[in-house]
């Protein structure tokens, strides 16, 4: 991403300094044009390719939002507002992006054309509320729903974590009990053979396992290194992550949990966005990108088309078949009671309850598998060293 300065006329002739980030110079001007400004002078600053961007977390996005809204419903102006939010910030980059907001809307610039010359440090979804928020003149009301939307996202975010500390544990417990069990206590069984050619098959694969991890360990970190590159660079391929993200959602067992976790997201972020009075149409690419899933993109598209040719919502997000035939009838009752917006805020408050319940369960069942793996692990371990350990114990009895 490259940071641009530029010096631009607006419609009413008015002179207007700032700094826009773009991938390069034609999406520069394109924006620049999108804005309704004429371009006198820019130039590509130094090193801001390089440059690093400051990503807000949700947590910081709530809280953000809770105070603009606080101070804005106070009757403070946007500019004393965001000066606020500039002495406020104790992050350096942080303090650094808000001052050039700031500066930008002091200067005359709006707020969410402010926000999109930072686009990689705000979401998009943010920047779409904050000019829907403008343009009705209800921006303290949008940025109390933001403070909302955020901080219900930073909690599902939280219960993941929480939720995810436990298997994490038992995870790397498994392969430290896997290691000391092939580094250290094998070898000293397998010591007890005099001759390496009695042992039992289970034993020799036991045995060429851990001289491997003994000897040839290096080798074990560079695979898992190039398995998770791997992978990494797999998923960047769009027909493979179509397949993977479909299998999220379908997969048997897990499918259902996901679903929900994700109708909870679509459901708030598709409210929000509605209430606010932005277009359906932009509603629809705005909630469906926020879920970051390839397949549920690709089914949006046809729901897209639908609703521009006429199409009731219910109708067309019942025929992708992702979402809970309850959830489809819940937008059915809103459309036809044209209260879709208040409907689907209360629906969003019943399936974020459900996906944390939807969270623990998909973490219940991935404890017992690390369970059973490093049960079925220390069970062959026993079964290859039990015919040294008897073995010498006969000779013990003999003599």
């Amino acid at each position: 991403m490259k940071s641009y300065s530029y010096v631009a006329q607006d419609a009413r002739g008015k002179q207007v300094k700032g700094k826009a980030n773009a991938e390069n110079e034609q999406e520069f001007l394109e924006k620049m044009k999108e804005r309704g400004l004429f371009i006198k002078d820019y130039g590509e600053e130094a090193n801001s390719s390089t440059r690093s961007i400051y990503k807000f977390s949700t947590k910081e996005l709530a809280f953000c939002c809770r105070q603009l809204s606080a101070m804005l419903t106070s009757g403070l102006t946007l500019v004393k507002s965001i000066d606020i939010m500039r002495n406020e910030q104790e992050n350096d980059k942080a303090k650094a992006i808000w001052q050039d907001i700031y500066e930008n809307v002091q200067k005359g610039e709006s707020f969410s054309a402010t926000l999109e010359m930072h686009r990689g440090s705000f979401p998009d979804f943010l920047i779409s509320m904050v000019g829907a928020g403008e343009a009705s003149g209800s921006l303290d009301v949008i940025m109390t729903r933001m403070s909302d939307q955020y901080a219900k996202e930073n909690k599902l975010m939280n219960t993941v974590k929480g939720a995810l500390v436990y298997p994490i544990i038992l995870g790397v417990l498994c392969v430290v009990i896997v290691i000391f069990l092939f580094t250290f206590i094998m070898p000293t069984f397998l010591d007890m053979y005099e001759d390496p050619s009695t042992m039992p098959f289970l034993t020799k694969v036991m045995k060429a396992i851990s001289d491997f991890i003994r000897k040839r360990w290096y080798i074990l970190i560079i695979l898992t290194v190039f398995i998770i590159l791997g992978i990494n660079y797999a998923l960047k391929a769009p027909n493979l992550r179509y397949k993977v993200d479909r299998m999220i959602i379908k997969g048997p067992g897990w499918g259902p949990l996901v679903t929900k976790i994700y109708t909870a997201r679509f459901s708030r972020t598709l409210s929000s966005l509605y209430s606010s009075g932005i277009p359906m149409v932009e509603c629809l690419q705005r909630a469906s990108a926020i879920l970051g899933n390839m397949y549920v993109d690709d089914k949006f598209e046809s729901v897209i088309d639908e609703v521009k040719q006429g199409e009731t919502l219910s109708a067309a997000i019942t025929r992708t078949e992702i979402f809970e035939s309850m959830f489809c009838s819940v937008i059915y009752v809103g459309e036809e009671s044209g209260a879709l917006d208040s409907i689907l805020e209360k629906t969003s408050d019943y399936y974020e309850e459900e996906s944390d319940s939807a969270v623990e369960r998909l973490v219940h069942m991935v404890e017992p598998i690390m369970l059973i793996f490093m049960g079925v692990i220390i069970g062959l371990v026993v079964c290859g060293i039990y015919p040294a350990l008897y073995g010498s114990m006969e000779s013990i009895e003999n003599e």
